[in-house]
């Protein structure tokens, strides 16, 4: 496969793919694509959103609703299954998804709004159902921690997806919720070798730091599983019992695993960056990918899309149910009480509270 997109530090991406539903995309030819720069500074944008609660309708994911305060995530995954999301905002899926990040700053007023109303039923909401809710910018923004505090005001069951370290900064509101059965926290681990982290997820955290706040917020008392996704055949699942253990000894009680998607744009960029950096592994990945998809590369059916089907599947399920067993560890499963839910207060505006750009 001859490699068209080229390789920028700090990034997954190395590209702009065209955006499956605009009928113009701009290319450099191919001398000015090689004197460009190699470098995307990060832009961040206002998503004007009048709503901050997603209903989901998957029978795959195991919750109803979720909070997403960013539209793009800058860690940059190449792997990332939301990337074709950002094509839905006139976006591509490859640079853009990790440097053109919307920001939904009137996020913790929406949801004081949202979860104040009289028919609201505390049900558990996840942060983020897309992307990461601690990523770069949280750390000067704020947005996570800001809904985290209406929720904590609230005691509504809330649980975290992060990849992020950042997590442990909101330890003290974390730790009062779990005292109300209303936190949970699943950190992701791709793979527990650094060389290969630093590319797959270029501006995530390191493994071990991941770890370190798996083991923060155990301390804290706050339920943490960790999920080890995605698997990547060919190439990680030889790691699940590594991490499975590590993340035991942090402190982790439970785990889940989900296996390699490849919807849309993410394909392409995914292939690209497996000839660059493995290449001696890159027909090895492909022909388990095909093996677990009934001979494709990608199958969307509800069921089978998280786990794959057919004998390697059923290896990798194999693999990961005799590690959880062997450390101890259970499912990764959403159990959060609602029963000491109380409403917000009103909302008071302050018009200098805002400003964040």
């Amino acid at each position: 496969m001859k490699r068209s997109l080229p390789i920028i530090r700090g990034r997954g991406a190395g590209g702009d793919l065209p955006n499956r539903f605009e009928r113009l995309h701009v290319e450099l030819d191919p001398e000015e694509a090689h004197e460009a720069p190699h470098t995307r500074r990060t832009q961040y944008l206002r998503d004007p959103a009048r709503s901050i609660l997603t209903r989901n309708d998957s029978p795959d994911v195991g919750f109803d609703w979720s909070i997403n305060p960013y539209r793009g995530c800058e860690h940059g995954c190449v792997y990332c299954y939301a990337r074709p999301t950002h094509e839905y905002l006139g976006f591509s899926a490859g640079l853009d998804f990790e440097s053109r990040i919307l920001v939904k700053e009137e996020a913790p007023e929406l949801l004081r709004r949202e979860i104040g109303r009289p028919g609201w039923s505390p049900v558990p909401l996840v942060m983020s159902g897309v992307t990461d809710p601690y990523q770069p910018a949280e750390r000067r923004l704020r947005i996570t921690r800001r809904c985290l505090e209406v929720l904590a005001e609230a005691r509504h069951p809330v649980a975290l997806i992060t990849k992020s370290r950042l997590v442990e900064r909101d330890v003290d509101l974390l730790g009062e919720l779990a005292r109300y059965d209303a936190a949970h926290v699943t950190l992701s681990v791709t793979t527990l070798n650094r060389r290969l982290q630093r590319t797959l997820e270029p501006r995530a955290a390191p493994p071990e730091h991941r770890l370190e706040a798996i083991r923060t917020l155990a301390d804290a008392g706050v339920p943490v599983a960790v999920n080890v996704a995605p698997v990547i055949p060919g190439l990680t699942e030889h790691e699940i019992p590594e991490i499975l253990g590590a993340a035991a000894r942090a402190g982790a009680t439970a785990a889940g695993y989900v296996v390699l998607r490849l919807p849309g744009a993410v394909r392409p960029l995914f292939l690209e960056w497996l000839e660059s950096h493995c290449p001696d592994r890159a027909g090895k990945v492909r022909s388990r990918l095909k093996s677990l998809r009934g001979g494709e590369l990608y199958d969307s059916t509800f069921g089978t899309r998280m786990r794959g089907q057919g004998p390697f599947a059923h290896q990798i399920r194999e693999l990961f149910d005799v590690g959880r067993t062997h450390v101890g560890m259970g499912k990764r499963l959403l159990e959060l009480s609602g029963q000491h839910f109380v409403r917000p207060r009103p909302l008071e505006r302050d018009p200098e509270q805002l400003r964040l750009f």
